[in-house]
């Protein structure tokens, strides 16, 4: 028995091959933000998500070794036995502060609050709206989720109205899903014409915006402040640290009732061991640094605004945001490419599918605050070199 679920396992790994769409695991041996050491070689790194170079500022690495000093290292529990410290109150009443919310949870990763936000809030008589390029911690928890499920054609508003004027969505309370920015097309939503449609059909809007918070918006509030709303207008907002705010770890916010509900109710935050307390320390630190030095934003920005214009010959997908995607097609060309760059020392993850839908193989080139014009212009000339 044991040997045919073996072989079953090894078919499986043995056609993803053939597909192009084996993922091998890269260890990296020094992060310095702009530049990666992997294999004893250099690289410029347009692969990560550290868009305001919070990862390595000295001020929050300082602040991690004094929380670790100051509070241990891990915090011995979960939140609701021993697990949360003084600190673990600290950033939950920051964030709540920050960007508007009544009260925070926090968690050890955007995966897992966004399993606990779907799996939590959706019972039987609610029909859940993703998104199509939902990420797939969104859709693993509405296929595991008791409530309907339908996914909406990508940023489409005559989609999600068709949508939430069905027939299901009358018979049940309706939940639409989305995401501030979108991690592989870099793209939004209208997010005021969503809340409206949400509004008429009284459905309510949940947000994932783990690549918009610290990007967007005054002090990095998110997208949906970006975009002239209150995060305290939607029903539920998640967000994570590891991406602008360069540590780990995310939260989900809320009105006191839905968190004081998703406290007692949500297994992924009750079974699970609390975010090490020096983490928090850091990530209290980045935050703060996120607020205080508007040039962070302003220098990606800036970054973002020259890529655009320097790439105008580029087959790239529209975005304003730091992610743009190079779509390929085939993951052949896509890891070929990733490959020739590595040549001219630039790391350029290729992303395949399932990542991604069936021919949209792709670069996802990532730009930081850490970036300088003569890096993307290396970029941009490798790329035309070798497309």
């Amino acid at each position: 028995m044991q040997q045919a679920k073996l072989v079953g396992l090894q078919k499986a790994l043995q056609q993803r091959a053939a597909l192009q769409q084996l993922r091998q695991p890269v260890t990296v041996e020094q992060y310095g933000g702009r530049l990666l050491s992997i294999a004893g070689k250099s690289y410029l790194n347009f692969s990560g998500n550290d868009y305001l170079g919070l990862a390595t500022a000295s001020e929050v690495v300082a602040a991690f070794a004094e929380g670790a000093a100051t509070y241990g290292a891990g915090s011995s529990g979960s939140p609701l036995v021993t697990g949360q410290h003084s600190v673990h109150v600290e950033l939950s009443e920051l964030l709540a502060d920050w960007l508007g919310l009544e009260r925070v949870l926090l968690f050890s990763s955007g995966f897992a609050a966004n399993q606990a936000m779907l799996l939590t809030l959706a019972d039987k008589d609610d029909h859940l709206l993703l998104d199509k390029l939902s990420h797939a911690s969104l859709i693993d928890a509405a296929l595991h989720s008791p409530a309907t499920f339908k996914r909406f054609v990508h940023n489409d508003l005559a989609s999600l109205n068709k949508a939430l004027s069905s027939s299901i969505s009358r018979e049940h309370q309706p939940m639409v899903v989305t995401e501030g920015v979108f991690s592989m097309d870099g793209d939004s939503p209208d997010l005021p014409a969503m809340l409206s449609l949400c509004q008429q059909h009284d459905a309510l809007l949940l947000l994932d915006d783990a690549h918009g918070l610290g990007v967007s918006g005054p002090e990095g509030k998110g997208t949906a402040v970006a975009q002239g709303l209150n995060n305290d207008q939607l029903f539920c907002y998640m967000a994570n640290f590891g991406k602008a705010l360069g540590v780990a770890g995310a939260f989900v916010g809320g009105s006191k009732t839905v968190m004081d509900y998703l406290e007692q109710f949500g297994r992924h935050y009750v079974y699970s061991t609390a975010l090490s307390p020096a983490l928090c320390a850091a990530v209290i630190k980045s935050i703060s640094l996120s607020r205080s030095q508007p040039w962070r934003r302003e220098k990606l920005h800036s970054n973002i605004a020259f890529f655009r214009a320097q790439a105008a010959d580029l087959p790239l997908l529209a975005s304003s945001s730091a992610i743009q995607g190079l779509v390929l097609g085939s993951s052949k060309r896509a890891l070929h490419l990733s490959q020739q760059l590595k040549q001219e020392g630039i790391w350029l993850s290729a992303i395949r599918p399932p990542t991604v839908p069936r021919g949209s193989a792709r670069l996802r080139i990532t730009l930081s605050s850490h970036h300088s014009e003569q890096d993307i212009q290396h970029l941009l000339q490798s790329l035309r070199q070798y497309l």
